[in-house]
Parts: structure tokens; sequence; C-alpha cells
């Protein structure tokens, strides 16, 4: 299995700038409310009549939008979906992930303290909406590339 590799917002960027796909696994709603410029957006889970529950398409379309070998850069809002979702797709084969572990709220390290997320880290670009080629209904027609 391959290995994830850990990332702050100021690396995702970078990655970014090199060619790698930022990939939002928050909700749909979630992600409209504000994401790192460019990202795509696949629900790791989606809203249910009582909470979140899986999306039970999640490997499927990340599967047919995105090559195996495609570097991408997994984020949700605090680490923890980005984790389990960097996970799904490490067993699943694809090979060059970097999981965004603060996330784009902030999150915690393993000592408990604060990490700045993306919307908290200067310089880093946010965008709000469906931007047209980024929503997940755009996501589930992507061809790999």
């Amino acid at each position: 299995m391959a290995e994830t590799k850990p990332v702050t917002p100021t690396e995702a960027a970078e990655l970014l700038s090199q060619g790698s796909v930022y990939v939002d696994v928050r909700s749909e709603p979630e992600f409209e409310a504000g994401h790192p410029e460019g990202a795509l957006n696949v629900p790791l889970l989606e809203a249910g009549p009582v909470g979140l529950l899986e999306n039970p398409s999640f490997l499927s379309v990340m599967q047919s939008a995105f090559g195996k070998d495609e570097p991408l850069i997994i984020g949700c809002k605090a680490g923890g979906r980005s984790k389990r979702a960097a996970g799904i797709l490490a067993q699943a084969g694809f090979s060059q992930l970097a999981d965004q572990v603060a996330g784009f709220d902030g999150g915690k390290d393993a000592f408990g303290r604060p990490l700045p997320g993306w919307s908290r880290t200067p310089g880093l670009a946010v965008g709000k909406g469906k931007p047209a080629g980024q929503a997940y209904a755009d996501v589930k027609v992507r061809k790999p590339r």
C-alpha cells in the first residue's frame, strides 16, 4: 500500500503549484461555503436525515475521475475525513497521496496543539460556491489526466 504524506496548508499550496490536484472531501454545502482555490469536491460523507452518512459513490467517483498515479492532495475540515479518505484511496491503489492534515478550518497535532487550516493560513486563496469543473457533479464526469 502506498504511503500517504502528511502536509501543511503551505506545503499543499506548493504541491498545487507543481501540478497536484486538491480533492476536498467535505460535504457539498461545506465546499460551497469556502474551499481552497481550485479544489475539486468529492464528498466522503453526505448529509443524511440525521447527520452525515457514507457516500457510497466516493471510491467509484475517485477511480473514474482520477488516475492512480495522479498526484492528489486530500483535504477536509479538520483532518479526520481526509485521513480516512486517503486510507481508502491508498488501499485502492492510488500511489501519490498527500493528506492536508489541518484541513480547511484547522486541526490539532498529536499533542493537541492547534494547527492552522487553509482558511487561516496567510496568502492562501479561498474559493466559494460551485465553480465550473470543481463541483461534485462536474467531478463525476471528469476524466483522469
